[in-house]
């Protein structure tokens, strides 16, 4: 289910439908876990309290570009916000933004157009239908692709307040809640519903929903060194191999997959051996990873992460500066946990931000073949390096993988 932010100015007639929505089932891909509004009197506030769901007041797009990163927004939904979004803004949030306009673009749009004054330019023109439109917000004020359209009939003797209320009852909050849905469902199906330039290394674990047990791993890089190596199975193990001259390979050089006595495995460094070792010492996973930190590589010190597949539940951890991280799930068939190393990309002489948060819940499909194509795709082409795929039989003792390789 993704993070919803809603962005409002006004009453909020449009979020009331976007939560009644959540209430009735409509929109079941997506929740709204924050109501964003350009002025603290507005009731859409009041609407967001009722329904216990966060809100504050944001009066700069630097603040309002913080608060969906605090809150992990995945799509951002303009219901009556009554500002026009810079480039800038659209460019930094990078996720997708809806909005809905009271008339059938491209007729009675653009900027200046909003509110009552669609409605009177309606009445003016003296046209019998007019409508609302569902449509991605870009650089030029509703501009952006439509992805939903509903008609209105004109009455004789409408005010521009009976019609606008017609178009909200019988169009915008209809159609609104409805391409919200649809835009979740879509993203719900890929790995990163949000595009990440550059995760850094990353672990899937998870089942598919016939109840087969599965892990993922790969692996980015930004230079020369990182960029020059290969994923090579060896027996039931997964080891990394250079393809080119590295002065240092001590961070980059591993095992990434091992497994001991049913238990399968999987970290970004050489703690996949100290796992491996504490297993055969009959020491658990997270007594293992206690005696191990983050990389020794400043100014970016990346975390270290790491999954253990058990064959009754999974483990996930990160160790990070701020402290070590572990998190136990049981296994629900269709879904899995993603944990990667970096939050997203900055400029090169910046450090890298560490992943925060638990790791993101995401859907695995049956087909082996479907999920790794999807995922190398999803990778950015100029930093992915390797990837690999295992989905094992109900028994544990079989199993089919798929590898990729840029570097081949």
């Amino acid at each position: 289910m993704l993070n919803i932010a809603v962005l409002v100015s006004g009453g909020g007639t449009n979020l009331q439908a976007l939560i009644d929505s959540q209430n009735n089932g409509i929109l079941s891909s997506g929740k709204i876990v924050q109501v964003i509004s350009s002025r603290n009197d507005a009731f859409a506030l009041v609407r967001a309290e009722r329904a216990g769901i966060s809100r504050c007041v944001c009066t700069t797009e630097d603040e309002i570009l913080a608060v969906l990163r605090k809150c992990r927004a995945e799509v951002v939904v303009l219901a009556g916000y009554m500002h026009i979004l810079s480039k800038n803004f659209i460019d930094k949030c990078a996720v997708p933004i809806l909005n809905v306009h009271p008339s059938l673009i491209p007729s009675f749009c653009g900027k200046g157009c909003y509110g009552l004054k669609v409605h009177e330019a309606v009445l003016k023109a003296g046209v019998k239908v007019t409508g609302a439109t569902v449509h991605m917000v870009n650089e030029i004020p509703d501009g952006g692709e439509i992805l939903a359209q509903k008609a209105v009939d004109v009455l004789p003797g409408d005010t521009p307040e009976r019609l606008q209320r017609r178009v909200m009852e019988c169009a915008e909050w209809v159609i609104l809640p409805r391409a919200v849905e649809d835009i979740c469902r879509k993203l719900s199906e890929k790995v990163f519903a949000v595009p990440v330039k550059y995760p850094g290394r990353g672990i899937i674990t998870g089942c598919t929903p016939s109840g087969r047990l599965m892990f993922a791993y790969f692996i980015m890089g930004r230079s020369a060194s990182s960029r020059a190596r290969i994923f090579e199975r060896s027996g039931d193990d997964l080891i990394i191999k250079l393809t080119g001259d590295v002065a240092d390979s001590s961070l980059i050089l591993y095992a990434p997959v091992r497994t001991y006595d049913g238990n399968v495995i999987v970290t970004n460094g050489d703690q996949t051996d100290t796992i491996y070792d504490a297993l055969k010492e009959g020491r658990t996973f997270i007594e293992a990873l206690m005696t191990r930190e983050h990389e020794p590589d400043a100014p970016h010190y990346t975390p270290r992460i790491s999954a253990m597949i058990t064959g009754y539940d999974y483990w996930q951890s990160i160790l990070k500066r701020d402290g070590r991280y572990f998190y136990g799930y049981q296994f629900t068939k269709g879904k899995g946990h993603l944990i990667h190393t970096y939050d997203h990309d900055v400029t090169p002489d910046k450090p890298l931000p560490s992943f925060d948060g638990e790791p993101r819940k995401i859907n695995i499909p049956e087909d082996i073949e479907a999920f790794a194509n999807s995922l190398w795709s999803e990778l950015d082409s100029d930093n992915k390096v390797s990837l690999y795929v295992r989905y094992y039989a109900p028994d544990m003792k079989t199993y089919e993988d798929r590898l990729f390789n840029k570097g081949e």
